[in-house]
């Protein structure tokens, strides 16, 4: 149980550092690095708009036809990107923070 507390809080702040990066990349005005980090995250939306059945999206996001609407794909890519980033430094942090 401590372990997945310490894994939590670490995904945690993992995830704010991520959006944190996003933010300091817009700013910055790097969006070819943000187009990058959303090739990343399709294969993995995609997967998800695949193998979830189309009514658990449509009561989701009210969208019907979900797996061919060009916007929630995007979003999903984003948010699995941001997922990935915040993943790698939550085991960064765990790493850093909880060595055995």
């Amino acid at each position: 149980m401590r372990l997945l507390m310490q894994f939590s809080a670490c995904l945690g702040l993992g995830l704010v550092v991520a959006v944190m990066i996003l933010i300091g990349l817009m700013f910055v005005g790097w969006f070819d690095v943000i187009d990058g980090l959303l090739m990343t995250g399709k294969p993995l939306a995609s997967l998800s708009l695949m193998v979830l059945p189309e009514g658990f999206w449509s009561s989701l996001t009210g969208v019907q036809d979900a797996a061919n609407n060009s916007s929630l794909r995007s979003f999903l890519a984003l948010c699995a990107a941001l997922g990935q980033v915040g993943l790698i430094l939550a085991l960064g942090f765990m790493r850093l923070w909880y060595r055995a």
